[in-house]
């Protein structure tokens, strides 16, 4: 695993979208398209805004969320709107957005269907991930309903998940299929958030599911 410290967001925001773009890049020259998972939240927005403007084959690229609230993708608190708002313009509109929505089904229903579909986008080519100060990614959530599950070896590719917490079902990407990534990069800011990820490392899986996803890749960390 690389650790890259930046010297401050602004440095680390460039090399992050210069990382992912060239790994996407040489991703294009061995294979037909690029499978890129993206996070939602604050943290990537000016990450992609720094890409979409990068000269790239951007029509062979298919642009998936890490998870995604299961709400349509016209609600405000889908992190779909977010991707297309701030990555999939400019040279980027050329892209192709694969939702996990399904509209009339629970998470938990759509979820197998889901997981068939997205079958051949695996691995994924390049995975961008952030992580929160209780050390979850995507939306496995320590104690979360659903994550062991999604955190199985023999999990599925997308799995639904319920943090209690947060007013509606997620969907997912298991920690199988995130840690299966053929790129791996993990954007973190703060003191608070490089200490749990050290924390992280001291322990297990199910407590800190960020350990079971960035076993390799690199770091993108500023305070």
């Amino acid at each position: 695993m690389n650790f890259n410290e930046n010297a401050d967001r602004d440095m680390a925001i460039m090399n992050v979208a210069h990382a992912v773009t060239s790994d996407l890049r040489k991703c294009l020259l061995n294979h037909e398209f690029a499978s890129f998972a993206v996070p939602g939240g604050t943290t990537p927005g000016p990450i992609f805004d720094a890409m979409s403007s990068v000269d790239l084959d951007w029509d062979r690229v298919h642009v998936m969320l890490t998870d995604e609230r299961w709400v349509p993708e016209d609600h405000p608190r889908s992190n779909a709107g977010l991707v297309k708002a701030r990555l999939m313009t400019g040279n980027a509109a050329a892209a192709t957005f694969l939702s996990f929505y399904r509209e009339g089904m629970t998470a938990q229903e759509a979820a197998l269907g889901v997981s068939d579909d997205f079958a051949t986008e695996m691995p994924i080519s390049v995975l961008l991930l952030g992580m929160g100060a209780d050390m979850h990614t995507a939306s496995l959530f320590p104690g979360a309903p659903g994550v062991e599950a999604a955190m199985a070896r023999n999990a599925p590719l997308v799995c639904a998940v319920t943090p209690a917490d947060q007013p509606e079902e997620r969907i997912t990407f298991s920690a199988q299929a995130l840690d299966g990534a053929m790129n791996k990069h993990l954007v973190i800011f703060g003191d608070d958030k490089r200490a749990a990820f050290e924390k992280a490392q001291r322990l297990s899986p199910l407590e800190a599911p960020i350990s079971a996803v960035i076993t390799e890749g690199t770091v993108h960390w500023a305070a």
